[in-house]
């Protein structure tokens, strides 16, 4: 009769930062007009303005996606009995867009906001090519679980002989860093707005069963 196999589970996870070369942005423009068409036709020619700033500094169309589209009854609320007056409309656009040039996109960020963006959420910093990264967390990982399965086969002791499965986690990617835009459209003209990327990490989390002898 064959003896059952002696196994340990071992689970690892490793980051890899690295200076990120991307920003993602969300920039929006927010009109008010005493008619819905009003403020559609507000909007639409602000934002024209936006996308020629845009294209003008190099931003990929692929680069640039709309990712909002609203208009919106504005009403007073009056207290008692009155019913609410209509007091106009709002119209909202919103481009979630990726920046590449990180050295240059604090003065992107400025031109948009004289272009007419007065909404702005960001940035987020992140990697073009994540899975270099992970990759690199992987591997780490790996050597990570593999040392810490000698270790306890060495104060069991026992060997490690093989490694009979192995299985990988959910990668965890950037957390977003915020921008207030309020902060921005307030600063004087003059005074450049100034990024600080940083660094983002990426984990990789493996869990490998090793036989034991």
């Amino acid at each position: 009769m064959q003896e059952p196999l002696q196994t340990l589970v071992v689970n690892a996870s490793a980051d890899v930062a690295r200076a990120p070369d991307l920003a993602i942005v969300t920039a929006g423009v927010q009109t008010d007009a005493p008619t819905a068409q009003a403020a559609m036709a507000d909007n639409a020619r602000r934002m024209a303005a936006v996308m020629a700033t845009l294209k003008q500094r190099g931003v990929a169309d692929k680069d640039m996606q709309t990712s909002g589209l609203s208009l919106n009854a504005r009403y007073d609320y009056r207290q008692g009995d009155v019913p609410p007056k209509l007091t106009g409309y709002q119209a909202t656009n919103t481009l979630t867009l990726k920046l590449r040039k990180l050295d240059s996109a604090g003065a992107m960020l400025d031109a948009l906001v004289a272009a007419g963006v007065n909404q702005i959420n960001g940035p987020t910093f992140d990697l073009s090519d994540p899975e270099a990264a992970l990759d690199e967390a992987r591997q780490k990982a790996v050597r990570m679980a593999r040392a810490r399965a000698e270790l306890y086969a060495t104060a069991a002791g026992l060997k490690v002989k093989r490694i009979l499965a192995i299985s990988e986690g959910g990668a965890i990617g950037p957390q977003p860093v915020f921008l207030k835009a309020a902060r921005m459209a307030a600063a004087p003209a003059e005074v450049a707005l100034d990024l600080a990327p940083g660094e983002v990490s990426r984990t990789a989390t493996v869990s490998i069963t090793f036989e034991l002898e």
